[in-house]
């Protein structure tokens, strides 16, 4: 049976560490400039119903340097579940390509792609979720700090995707993680609830910036309004000030904590240049290792490795 990357909360710890496995192996053959054509004839349907710089560069090399080949598919060639019904879309592209990544609005549209599709998915975003974004991240922290051993992880801001996916991830290995958000932008209440009846991390739903990030490891923040939200910026800019990521804040923190951010970032707003320029970030680690975590995906899926 086929296997999708929809979810963090899919896959074991087993798993998941099997996957960091693969993304050190072809990291390193990548930085050697060693040839690991594992997908050699094979190719994937990239569709984005949500524009992305770091999800189509990331996926479109990554499938090159495997050897095989990514197809952009723009909101314009695909209107997913309006032109077009999901069901029919996903069963065409399985005809073609091997491998299908979707960066979509509604989380229900990936599900839906995956049951019909007969070739592996992978979520590249949904308004619920965002895997691949946070394997990279937690992959980040393992190759700085060498192990995850009482990790404290403090997320800063709206509970958002990539919030959720933190939530997933504390179901499967064991940390600390709060997150910090204004009243009512609180993370999904039962993504909260499956993750708390694991018993596998204490996880902290927070609204003051400053206790939250007492002793933290990793202080990590994304933007205020995701895309969709625009009509609602000015409005979130306003409740979400108190909850910038600046150099007081980071005062309170440890003093080797490292500053996480999935990019784009709006410097000024949720983050301050000092402190995403600063030796604590490892921004660009994380956006570096999103392709290289998302290879190992894709290896993994396809039965390569």
């Amino acid at each position: 049976m086929k296997k999708d990357f929809l979810s963090i909360a899919d896959y074991s710890k087993d798993e998941i560490l099997r996957l960091f496995d693969i993304t050190k192996e072809l990291k390193d053959k990548t930085r050697r400039k060693e040839e690991h054509h594992l997908c050699k004839g094979l190719s994937m349907s990239m569709i984005f119903a949500k524009p992305s710089a770091r999800t189509r560069i990331s996926f479109e090399t990554g499938m090159y340097q495997l050897g095989g080949y990514a197809l952009y598919l723009s909101p314009a060639d695909i209107g997913i579940g309006a032109r077009e019904a999901i069901k029919d879309i996903a069963q065409v592209i399985s005809r073609y390509n091997d491998i299908i990544m979707a960066r979509l609005f509604a989380h229900a549209h990936i599900l839906e792609l995956a049951k019909y599709a007969t070739v592996p998915v992978i979520n590249g975003l949904t308004d619920y979720n965002h895997p691949c974004q946070v394997m990279a991240d937690i992959y980040t922290v393992l190759e700085h700090r060498t192990n995850l051993n009482d990790l404290k992880v403090v997320f800063i801001g709206d509970g958002n995707n990539v919030a959720n996916s933190w939530i997933n991830l504390a179901a499967k290995l064991p940390m600390h993680l709060v997150i910090c958000s204004p009243s009512g932008y609180e993370p999904d209440a039962g993504t909260l609830q499956y993750a708390r009846s694991q018993s596998i991390s204490t996880i902290e739903i927070l609204s003051d910036p400053v206790s939250a990030v007492k002793d933290a490891d990793v202080v990590y923040t994304d933007v205020w309004a995701s895309m969709g939200q625009e009509a609602e910026a000015a409005k979130r800019k306003k409740i979400f000030i108190p909850f910038q990521v600046n150099s007081a804040l980071m005062k309170h923190a440890r003093k080797d904590a490292y500053v996480m951010h999935c990019l784009p970032a709006h410097r000024g707003d949720e983050i301050t240049d000092e402190v995403i320029d600063s030796a604590q970030s490892i921004v660009f680690d994380e956006a570096e290792n999103r392709m290289h975590v998302q290879k190992a995906i894709i290896v993994k899926l396809l039965n390569k490795m």
